[in-house]
């Protein structure tokens, strides 16, 4: 249980969030979309994580064990942001170069993004679990409820075809 929890809280800290939303679309330059510079994403992941900071009233003790896991947390979304810029850049050359779509090419490349994300999640559950072993039932709490708003609440990020978080089933 322990580890879906951090397991969750990375995913919420990564995936659910505006920021993922828009950076995900495929939405060209001209189309008036809003693209989030690197700037623009360091700033809200940042505020992403002192919001979580912020709700979890962390003792003294526990704030000792923050710093793992803040810097974890925006190592690993400067890691995602600099493959999924990647992977932007990849399909906008295959669409300049009218190659034609490959599944098997693009099966690969979805097994080496998956395989990110799960080692990700591991830097985040290993960084996170002596914190989370100190948290009381009131953070906890916080800590679910700040989950469930990343993955259910206002339509954006999340995993679903609406971005309602993930299906499960």
């Amino acid at each position: 249980m322990k580890r879906a929890v951090i397991a969750a809280t990375a995913a919420a800290l990564i995936a659910g969030s505006a920021v993922s939303f828009a950076a995900n679309s495929n939405a060209g330059p001209d189309t008036g979309r809003w693209r989030p510079s690197a700037e623009d994403r360091a700033i809200l992941t940042d505020a992403r994580i002192v919001a979580l900071k912020t709700a979890l009233k962390l003792t003294p003790d526990q704030e000792k064990l923050w710093p793992g896991v803040e810097a974890t947390l925006k190592q690993v979304s400067k890691d995602r942001m600099a493959r999924r810029d990647e992977a932007r850049a990849a399909r906008q050359a295959a669409r300049e170069s009218n190659a034609a779509p490959d599944p098997i090419t693009r099966m690969r490349a979805m097994a080496t993004r998956m395989d990110a994300g799960a080692t990700d999640l591991r830097k985040i559950a290993d960084a996170a679990d002596p914190l989370y072993k100190t948290l009381d039932d009131g953070q906890k709490q916080r800590l679910n409820l700040m989950l469930r708003q990343q993955f259910h609440g206002g339509g954006h990020g999340g995993h679903g075809p609406h971005g309602d978080g993930p299906r499960r089933g």
